[in-house]
């Protein structure tokens, strides 16, 4: 099948060339950059050359000879894109936020700040967590073309990790708390002060604190995946590394959940907790038993971003506090892969019906 790519030469663009490289399925790849028209691609990135040579070209051009569209843009520009792919009856998953709030305008407007240019393409769109939505997208795939919102990074990584506990009722009253860090390359491949290498390298840093824009889609997922409205603080740190994304969730555990008396807060956690841990442990692997990107961790061990480089995984830890109060997830992404275009591909996969790991089968880097 032939793959048109909008984007081509931001680091989500690239890292999908990378991966459609080892995909069975995929035939020609059609590259395309509106910045960089007329260029080889092997030329932006020379860790293609002799697996790509292409020149790229249009959007219009990539959609007018693709079978299936990935558009790796900004947020705000590619409905037209999606509307021309609709018209051609192909697929067009969509890396940015435009797709992600389809049953929300108000939502979408209010943190990107425009309007919906074509409110009558989400007839046409799902959410593209797989893990939450997956039958969902099967549904519309198999109704004609389809538009997938591809997940934003932290959302994944924090949905993950909450969804099980949420899902099974063990979460109380009292807001999730969702801790985050990210790697540099979450900030795209334009320049900026913040992302220069002597500011941010030897150091970590919170961001858009209390303001991110992936505040309403975490906190929509939590509260689908919850069946009530959810309260969400969030909180996303800039770490000095490339990829990676490490989000530690604290849910407070409904009463009736935690072990009988507690635990005071000055004494380490009591057999009971540490046996109720390994409980609600058990209970992550059963729900995530048939996810073939999902990797719920033994006891005693801790998701790692290290674990999960260049992969699509979801690596989840699951632990009590010391009073055996509160839930603490961790979980661990490649924040280019799993958050990203390993995630789009996956989705590929799902809507042609191929098996969801082609394309995705490499083992982590252990370095």
């Amino acid at each position: 099948m032939t793959i048109g790519i909008i984007g081509a030469t931001g680091y989500a663009g690239a890292e999908l060339i990378r991966l459609l490289l080892g995909h069975p399925e995929a035939g020609t790849l059609i590259l395309a950059s509106s910045s960089h028209a007329g260029e080889r691609i092997e030329d932006i990135y020379p860790n293609l050359r002799c697996r790509v040579s292409a020149v790229l070209v249009s959007p219009e051009a990539a959609i007018a000879k693709s079978d299936c569209v990935f558009a790796a843009l900004p947020s705000g520009v590619g409905e037209p894109y999606a509307g021309a792919a609709l018209k051609r009856g192909i697929p067009y998953i969509d890396l940015s936020a435009d797709f992600r709030f389809d049953d929300d305008e108000g939502v979408y407007s209010a943190w990107y700040g425009k309007p919906y240019a074509d409110p009558g393409l989400r007839e046409h769109s799902v959410y593209g967590l797989p893990e939450l939505n997956r039958r969902r997208i099967q549904e519309l795939a198999s109704k004609g073309p389809v538009i997938i919102g591809n997940p934003g990074c932290y959302p994944t990584g924090a949905s993950l990790a909450s969804y099980p506990g949420l899902a099974k009722g063990l979460a109380g009253e009292g807001a999730i708390i969702v801790d985050a860090a990210s790697g540099v390359t979450g900030g795209g491949r334009e320049l900026s002060r913040a992302f220069h290498f002597p500011e941010c390298s030897e150091a970590l840093s919170p961001y858009k604190v209390g303001a991110h824009r992936h505040i309403p889609e975490i906190s929509r997922n939590l509260s689908k995946m919850a069946g009530r409205p959810v309260r969400l603080v969030f909180t996303p740190h800039l770490a000095p590394m490339n990829r990676g994304i490490l989000s530690t969730v604290y849910i407070p555990l409904a009463a009736l959940t935690a072990p009988p008396g507690g635990n005071s807060t000055d004494l380490p956690p009591s057999k009971e907790i540490l046996q109720r841990a390994d409980e609600i442990r058990e209970l992550y692997a059963a729900f995530y038993q048939d996810e073939p990107f999902v990797r719920v961790l033994p006891s005693g061990a801790t998701a790692s971003t290290r674990g999960v480089r260049q992969s699509n995984y979801c690596d989840i830890s699951v632990h009590l506090d010391q009073t055996g109060s509160t839930l603490i997830v961790v979980s661990a992404i490649d924040n280019m892969v799993k958050g990203a275009a390993g995630q789009a591909l996956q989705n590929m996969n799902i809507i042609f019906g191929f098996d969801e790991r082609l394309g995705l089968g490499a083992a982590p880097a252990a370095f």
